[in-house]
């Protein structure tokens, strides 16, 4: 029988998916990106990849997010 290790690091569960996927649906609406398209695709896997890194703070993994793409939504405006 396989068991899980819940304190491993590379542990990625429902409450880490719920703060990935609700900064997600923020910069990818404010960006005008639809969610299946190409560019919500290199989003989500921005999101995913800083918050494995230890962004784990919603509102920074925003701003990172947004600093790595490239999407500057004050001036978009």
């Amino acid at each position: 029988m396989k068991t899980f290790d819940f304190d491993k690091p590379d542990y990625f569960g429902a409450a880490d998916l719920r703060v990935c996927q609700s900064v997600f649906d923020v910069v990818a609406s404010e960006a005008g990106v639809e969610p299946a398209s190409e560019e919500g695709e290199r989003i989500a896997a921005i999101v995913v990849q800083l918050y494995r890194q230890g962004v784990k703070e919603p509102e920074r993994l925003r701003v990172v997010v947004e600093s790595a793409r490239g999407i500057n939504i004050a001036n978009a405006a």
